[in-house]
């Protein structure tokens, strides 16, 4: 019997229809650490309305695909495109968002809407996300790529447990920042620093997806190809 949508998980419809992580953040539904709940689940306990995001759903799956099923490729395929994709570019990310979020309160402390405390966050889940993608380069990923699965168990709860507490700076975020919503008469780099919140947040969810629902989860995929770089 074929799955509805509202059967299935979020994190199976966010690996099987390209554009779907789009329209989860455009819900704030946690397709990433929450991907083991249903559609149903979801709508349900944040009381959504489901024809909505199935009608969306319904749209992309209608339209042509272009997007890589993850699913489908060995593990050192999927832990390269990690690396390269995710983690070369939290790198970038966060040290700029840190400067920009201490101008930002600097020049604007006191003022209605201001992100008090902002930078310390960021600075906060920079150490932890470096010392976090460390780990997985050098210990989690190698043993993933060589099909060491056994050896690998404690590794993937450490790194599951860790992806929740970055799950959790990404909420005290939303809440310092307003849903990253600046004030009528922000500044530029007040726009400029919400506009790269916004992505970051939505390339760590993917970056967490795909590990949580697809990377320690799929262990058929587990040892195929080779681990590059």
């Amino acid at each position: 019997m074929t799955l509805t949508y509202l059967d299935q998980t979020l994190g199976d419809l966010a690996a099987s229809i390209a554009g779907a992580t789009r329209v989860f953040h455009d819900y704030g539904i946690d397709f990433c650490c929450d991907g083991n709940k249903t559609l149903a689940q979801a709508a349900h306990d944040q009381m959504l309305d489901v024809t909505a995001v199935v009608a969306r759903l319904d749209a992309l799956e209608a339209g042509t695909s272009s997007g890589t099923d993850w699913r489908t490729v060995g593990a050192a395929t999927l832990i390269d495109h990690i690396v390269q994709r995710f983690h070369k570019r939290h790198r970038q990310q966060l040290p700029e968002l840190v400067r920009l979020s201490r101008r930002v309160e600097m020049v604007h402390a006191g003022k209605p809407g201001c992100p008090t405390g902002l930078a310390d966050v960021l600075e906060g889940l920079a150490q932890e996300l470096e010392s976090h993608m460390l780990k997985e380069e050098h210990i989690l990923f190698p043993l993933l790529a060589q099909g060491a699965r056994q050896q690998a168990r404690t590794p993937i709860s450490v790194m599951q447990l860790e992806h929740d507490h970055h799950r959790n700076a990404l909420d005290d975020i939303m809440t310092i920042t307003n849903n990253m919503t600046p004030p009528l008469d922000a500044c530029n780099t007040w726009r400029a620093l919400y506009v790269g919140l916004q992505e970051f947040k939505e390339d760590l969810m993917e970056h967490i997806h795909l590990e949580n629902n697809i990377l320690f989860m799929n262990p058929s995929n587990v040892g195929q190809g080779a681990l590059n770089g």
